[in-house]
């Protein structure tokens, strides 16, 4: 019999104290990320974003250039965990703090 993965709590919390123009991507997990590519879709322009680990406690910046403040639009974040699986998770550029399940 086939058992579906437990749910994993997404990784990340969003310091928005810079938005509209910064946006930090915080590891809170409890293990290294690695393989890490944001893409931005919405108004404005944001370089696309490779690292290819982020430990626990540090984080990424975004920066969104020419966005109006309420239609900066949304991030995708794809990351692999230790064991190689991946992971993806569309994170909102607009509205407070976010925790969410990533499948």
């Amino acid at each position: 019999m086939h058992h579906p993965p437990t749910a994993y709590a997404v990784p990340f919390t969003v310091d928005r104290s810079g938005a509209p123009r910064r946006y930090d991507l915080v590891n809170t997990g409890p293990e290294p990320l690695h393989a890490i590519s944001l893409t931005h879709l919405g108004s404005g322009y944001c370089p696309p974003l490779a690292v290819n680990r982020l430990d626990p406690g540090r984080s990424l910046s975004i920066a969104v250039f020419g966005a109006d403040p309420e239609q900066t639009g949304i991030v995708v974040v794809r990351w692999r965990r230790p064991d190689r699986s991946e992971y993806l998770w569309r994170m909102s550029l607009v509205g407070d703090r976010l925790v969410g399940l990533a499948s």
